[in-house]
């Protein structure tokens, strides 16, 4: 078999003083030990290559455990993390609930400043690179904060004030969208961007034509998310690709750079359970780590670092007391499972089912009983293309425990003066603070400057399209004291020589005595107050950013 050389830690450049001009970040979501070991056995039984580039420079793992989190009594988040949380630990070094976008696990939460973030405060140019959509978790936690994950209108719009100089991924519809879920853009965010300075790109022929004077980039390449390597053409980059040309572009800058590389679609074959995909997108995910470590080794300046935020799918390379894999049957597939999960939806008798499974596959010979399945569907959310990839992964004798996340430990990889801040057992919210370590950047300085301006309160509309907020929590968080009556029937709110006084009957306000036009509302218990109570009370003209959702303070 062919080897790569492996570097030990030992065998890796130090430095006295344990700091790097540059940084580069790698993650592989979803990326459990299991989705490593499979693209290693592939590449060691299909190809004559016995390890992976990652291999090269193991240093040890990470936890990947969620804040426990609870919405209306419902656990919503707890051990099992997701992206958000997790991608909110290792870009910022603190934890969060499922869905957190950087920001703090509370009912008026702030916003956490990540180690991109705090590169861009001390000067170093910034990128973030995605197979999936780039305001995807991933991504989103380097480079802007919101309650919910789900909001990537804001998350979009928020990238245009980032400062961020390269942004390369899927999910155009984000920047051209005008509408989601009731919030309002301001249009197309590409003619902005435009206006930025930002060249615009959707192509891998454009990515390459790229040159120095092209500093500051919005690459596109897909609608959603970046389309599965086995369903790429030439026109749609590799992860490669990408993390080369965003190199490339960085490196200019004097003052050193910070760049996040995600292999974002590991994530998404493993939650549809597609296993041959899984492997592809591991090794295009090894291929963009190649590129990262070539560069570091002959720049001599650069560290590297690199995690999954979780496992997903449960996946065990094993199956049904049979103790062997079907390795040489992995390449079989021609496309994703997501490619022909439309016609699989179309197909009306067992004969349709066999015709596209032969077509997509090495199998010949797929039973009834099989197609059966495949027609019936497997009980979840991806339906027949769940029950197709059931019976590929028999077939492959592979296993999974679900379509969702698992809470096992993720490696991590490194190279460079990084390498004794991450070595070990450690917690991912030590990948944030190695970071910022490494580049000399402080997480503490920019987190401080983000929260003396932002607050991510919950929030309520009445039927009148009014936002309210609720009382307490709010205003213990802009520094009031609360106190509440029950004698009086009255909640009382109190900063410096102002006193808020509000009737819990009638919601009313009164302010040092004096009766108001402001009335909030009770609802369930928990008074909510518009946004002019708060201002009234502290002396200040905060406003309401609608679409990303938080109180601007200044």
């Amino acid at each position: 078999m062919l080897s790569l050389q492996s570097v030990s830690a030992a065998d890796q450049p130090t430095s006295s003083t344990s700091t790097s001009k540059n940084l580069i970040v790698l993650i592989g979501d979803g990326m459990g030990p299991a989705q490593v070991t499979a693209a290693r056995n592939y590449l060691m039984y299909n190809k004559g290559i016995d390890q992976l580039t990652l291999d090269s420079i193991y240093t040890g793992q990470a936890t990947t455990y969620a804040d426990r989190g609870e919405d209306g009594g419902t656990i919503v988040s707890g051990v099992v993390t997701d992206s958000a949380s997790a991608g909110t630990a290792f870009a910022t070094g603190n934890k969060t609930y499922n869905a957190g976008i950087s920001v703090s696990n509370e009912e008026v939460s702030k916003p956490f400043a990540s180690v991109i973030e705090a590169a861009e405060a001390a000067g170093k140019a910034t990128g973030l690179v995605s197979t999936a959509r780039i305001t995807h978790a991933t991504p989103a936690v380097y480079a802007s904060h919101v309650r919910s994950r789900d909001n990537e209108l804001a998350i979009a719009s928020q990238y245009l004030e980032s400062g961020v100089d390269v942004l390369l991924g899927g999910g155009s519809s984000f920047f051209t969208s005008k509408d989601e879920g009731g919030r309002r853009s301001d249009g197309s965010l590409i003619p902005q961007f435009e206006a930025k300075g930002y060249t615009y790109i959707t192509n891998a022929s454009q990515l390459n034509r790229l040159n120095q004077n092209d500093e500051q980039v919005l690459g596109l390449f897909s609608s959603s998310h970046i389309p599965y390597v086995l369903d790429r053409t030439n026109e749609i980059p590799s992860l490669a690709q990408m993390t080369k040309k965003a190199i490339e572009l960085l490196e200019k800058d004097e003052d050193g750079f910070v760049v996040m590389i995600e292999g974002g679609r590991i994530d998404h074959a493993a939650h549809a359970n597609d296993f041959p995909s899984t492997v592809q997108e591991v090794l295009d995910f090894d291929a963009a780590v190649k590129v990262a470590l070539d560069y570091a080794k002959k720049d001599g300046n650069t560290s590297i670092v690199i995690t999954a935020d979780h496992e997903t799918g449960g996946l065990s390379l094993s199956r049904d007391n049979i103790y062997e894999l079907n390795l040489d049957l992995w390449d079989k597939q021609v496309h994703s499972s997501e490619f022909i999960a439309s016609k699989l939806n179309e197909a009306k008798t067992l004969s349709d089912i066999k015709k596209i499974v032969t077509a997509n596959t090495w199998i010949t010979d797929l039973t009834d009983e099989e197609a059966q399945q495949i027609l019936d569907g497997d009980g979840s959310s991806y339906g027949r293309e769940g029950g197709y990839n059931a019976v590929i992964s028999k077939r492959l004798l592979v296993g999974w425990s679900g379509h969702g996340h698992s809470a096992v430990d993720v490696g991590v990889w490194a190279y460079g003066p990084i390498i004794p801040f991450v070595k070990g057992q450690v917690d991912n919210t030590q990948i944030a603070k190695a970071s910022a370590q490494v580049i000399g950047v402080s997480l503490t300085d920019a987190t401080a400057e983000l929260q003396a301006k932002y607050l991510y309160p919950k929030f309520k509309i009445t039927r009148s399209n009014e936002v309210l907020y609720p009382a307490k929590p709010l205003a213990e968080a802009l520094g009031a004291t609360v106190r509440y009556d029950a004698k009086a029937g009255t909640v009382t709110l109190q900063k410096a020589a102002t006193t808020l006084v509000i009737a819990t009957e009638s919601a009313e306000v009164s302010i040092n005595g004096a009766k108001t036009s402001i009335v909030g509302q009770m609802d369930k218990g928990t008074l909510y107050l518009p946004l002019e109570a708060f201002n009234r009370l502290t002396n200040t003209t905060m406003s309401w950013d609608t679409l990303s959702e938080r109180i601007i303070k200044k």
